[in-house]
């Protein structure tokens, strides 16, 4: 019996005090103790605690403690909550992460995400219902497996030992190892334990009876325990690897699963995302899909400082490199975050100063979100001069909640005619 959810929204950075109302629904005693536990004493990324509260930090998504869903939204102005502004947020954090292979999921079965209002966690759940339900309609795979007992005609290897403690006087039988072809495997232990996993978590009305439909037709499996090593140990071959995306969206929801082993009614599932990451990579896919005349590469390190004693060195990786005709290099910084109206912090400037240096770019950027003015900067010479060929300058990107791929080619045009 699904239990209804309590839904409370907030943007990063923002804090929840106990007792605090916010969109209909109390932020008790219990769900602040719930988050103070999962936090422990190493601490998480996703939030910080405060005095009776939590702080958000730059991590976007959710995070469910019980039937309580907190859902942290990401912001790029000064937005205040409403409906429209929740709306307009949530739906740009899906497309952003839709953009860059998130939501990553084969047409034949996106056509079942219809989830109204949607959030992460509900669009994860509904993926993976759509994986499964598809590799159930394909047909689930066989594999060959150990299988150890007693049978009626003797094959395989006959385990000499046990046979004669279980059969002495059962002489019809005989206590055998053999292989065995059928569905009772790893990948669907997984996939079993992952459903079971979906049913007890998920408070959306609308994926209730998809759930109970898997559990029905899917066949049913022993109870495993997963952990990180059971990933580890699967195989993909020719013929499950159509299980592969069913499978990673598993991993994804029960790695992140907490449970309260204490009361057991306000286990935690977190599924959150680094903002600052998902910018980066928004942007570098915005310029690799539309990348006819330049060439973009991520993440391209270069070596910088290695000790003496041989020891593990340090090296330069900018966010973005563009190459124009192989010789006009140019390095983007991404950062979310809003400037205000202000200038860029000193760290950042010196940070492409060095680029500037090191990748003998022609053009450096830092590239925020929100609207603002372009700013072309330059950098002095040691002479306290104006070196004209140095340049860095502030790329604000206007946020759009519209068409994705339209924002995406509006990025890349802005971008390479800047350059």
């Amino acid at each position: 019996m699904n239990i209804a959810r309590h839904h409370i929204t907030v943007f990063e950075h923002e804090r929840i005090k106990l007792d605090q109302v916010i969109t209909g629904c109390k932020f008790d005693a219990a769900k602040l103790l719930a988050l103070q536990k999962y936090y422990g004493d190493k601490g998480v990324p996703y939030y910080s605690l405060i005095h009776n509260g939590v702080q958000f930090n730059e991590f976007v998504g959710v995070i469910q403690v019980g039937n309580l869903l907190i859902e942290v939204l990401p912001k790029a102005d000064k937005s205040t909550h409403s409906e429209s502004e929740d709306k307009k947020w949530r739906n740009m954090l899906i497309n952003m992460m839709r953009a860059v292979g998130s939501f990553d999921i084969r047409v034949t079965s996106s056509s079942h995400l219809k989830i109204k209002p949607n959030t992460v966690l509900d669009l994860y759940i509904e993926m993976f219902i759509s994986e499964v339900e598809y590799l159930l309609h394909a047909g689930l795979i066989k594999q060959y497996r150990k299988k150890e007992g007693n049978v009626t005609a003797l094959k395989g290897n006959l385990l000499f030992g046990k046979h004669l403690q279980q059969n002495l006087t059962h002489q019809e039988r005989f206590y055998v190892r053999h292989s065995t072809y059928d569905n009772e495997h790893q990948l669907h232990f997984v996939l079993y334990t992952a459903i079971k996993f979906i049913q007890q978590i998920n408070t959306n009305a609308s994926l209730h009876s998809r759930i109970g439909a898997l559990l029905l037709f899917f066949p049913e499996m022993p109870t495993v325990k997963v952990t990180e090593a059971t990933f580890e140990k699967l195989v993909f071959n020719r013929k499950s690897e159509g299980y592969r995306k069913a499978i990673e969206i598993a991993k994804l929801l029960l790695l992140q699963y907490h449970p309260d082993v204490s009361k057991g009614r306000n286990n935690v599932l977190a599924l959150m995302f680094d903002m600052n990451k998902l910018w980066e990579q928004f942007v570098y896919v915005s310029l690799r899909r539309h990348s006819d005349d330049i060439t973009v590469t991520a993440q391209s390190s270069k070596h910088f400082w290695q000790p003496d004693n041989g020891g593990r060195g340090s090296g330069m990786r900018p966010d973005i490199v563009i190459n124009k005709d192989c010789v006009n290099c140019v390095v983007l910084d991404t950062k979310w975050k809003n400037l205000n109206g202000y200038n860029p912090s000193p760290d950042d400037l010196r940070q492409m100063y060095v680029y500037h240096e090191y990748f003998n770019a022609k053009k450096t950027a830092l590239v925020y979100p929100g609207g603002g003015e372009r700013i072309k900067g330059t950098y002095f010479n040691r002479d306290s001069q104006i070196n004209e060929k140095m340049q860095c300058s502030v790329f604000p990107i206007n946020v759009e909640t519209g068409d994705v791929r339209a924002w995406q080619l509006k990025i890349a045009t802005e971008i390479k005619n800047w350059i």
